[in-house]
């Protein structure tokens, strides 16, 4: 990959409602780790659910791969939110 690769910043929203996604959803992170700067999640065990956010400076190609992969799993939900502006590269 490029260096001079445009970026941006965006969070993914997820929310988990089927655990036995959890494994594929938890290699997704794992295999863009290099793009994500921050996560949280949420456990909201009363609603067998848990909701997730992740923080990515990365290419907007990889960003929608990213959601678009993480949305496709059963029983899980996926919705990006970008930065106005580009990541200042440094």
């Amino acid at each position: 990959m490029s260096e001079n690769r445009e970026k941006r910043l965006a969070m993914i929203a997820i929310v988990v409602e089927n655990f036995d996604s959890v494994e594929k959803l938890n290699k997704l992170m794992h295999e863009n780790g290099q793009y994500i700067i921050g996560r949280m999640g949420l456990p909201c065990r009363d609603r067998g659910m848990s909701l997730m956010s992740i923080a990515l400076d990365a290419p907007p190609d990889v960003i929608s791969s990213l959601s678009g992969k993480l949305g496709m799993l059963p029983g899980v939900s996926a919705k990006t939110v970008y930065a106005k502006t580009q990541a200042v590269q440094i």
